[in-house]
């Protein structure tokens, strides 16, 4: 029962010995030469599969820092907006400013209408309501989100085009 099957078939008289040391001789081969072809092919699928498996998991990974990223200047936007909005005490002056199409009113004080008009505060959009902060807020919001920034003059800018009315000026402080 020891004997190797390829020693029964020997002594059997199945095979001759010539050919039992020819397949010994093609099972060395194949073993220095590699794999068999279909093995390398298989192989070969597996290492691409694998390689497009870690493309699309950097392209994931990066995806969701790209996202977190974004979330986090979102956050440090809004707490910025939060930390330097200016309290409206005493605030009995009605600024009137147009939002899209629509008119709405913000109260002031009679300094804070005043920095609204010359350019050094500004109106943003903050947690659903209008919020006074100073104007280089403003631009950092300008630079994340332009929708943020409601009113936002800059002096010496005259947004004059042309139009009829262009030789009448429109003062900033009117009030309607």
């Amino acid at each position: 029962m020891a004997n190797s099957l390829q020693e029964q078939l020997l002594k059997a008289g199945l095979v001759s010995e010539q050919r039992l040391k020819e397949t010994k001789a093609g099972k060395h081969k194949q073993r220095r030469k590699g794999a068999p072809p279909a093995a390398e092919a298989g192989r070969r699928i597996a290492a691409q599969a694998a390689a497009e498996k870690q493309r699309r998991d950097r392209e994931l990974n990066r995806q969701r820092d790209e996202e977190a990223r974004r979330k986090a200047e979102v956050v440090a936007l809004w707490q910025l907006v939060r930390d330097s909005r200016l309290p409206r005490e005493r605030a009995d002056i009605a600024y009137n400013f147009t939002d899209g199409s629509a008119l709405k009113r913000l109260y002031v004080n009679a300094e804070q209408q005043r920095g609204v008009v010359d350019g050094t505060l500004a109106i943003v959009r903050h947690d659903g309501f209008y919020a006074l902060v100073p104007a280089a807020v403003a631009e950092r919001c300008a630079e994340h989100d332009p929708a943020l920034v409601v009113v936002r003059n800059r002096p010496g800018e005259d947004d004059r085009g042309n139009d009829d009315y262009a030789e009448y000026q429109v003062p900033d402080d009117l009030m309607w």
